[in-house]
């Protein structure tokens, strides 16, 4: 499973990948996590507000920062 964290280094950004980080650590699973700051990427996953969260290059989140439990959800 990849997990793609889209932003450009705002504090949300940073915010969301700090939850992602600690979703990943409490599934207790090995997951890719990346994070991309290219504005040309982010744009292709159509996302227009970070930051924005894809799982297997399905955007599942985007302008927000979902809680440590929703993303425990999503990577379930």
């Amino acid at each position: 499973m990849k997990i793609e964290i889209l932003g450009t280094g705002c504090a949300k950004c940073n915010e969301l990948e700090a939850k992602v980080k600690q979703a990943v650590a409490k599934s207790g699973r090995f997951l890719q996590v990346e994070k991309v700051s290219d504005l040309q990427k982010i744009m292709a996953y159509g996302v227009m507000s970070t930051p924005g969260l894809v799982i297997d290059g399905e955007v599942k989140s985007t302008g927000r920062v979902p809680s440590v439990d929703e993303i425990l959800a999503m990577i379930a």
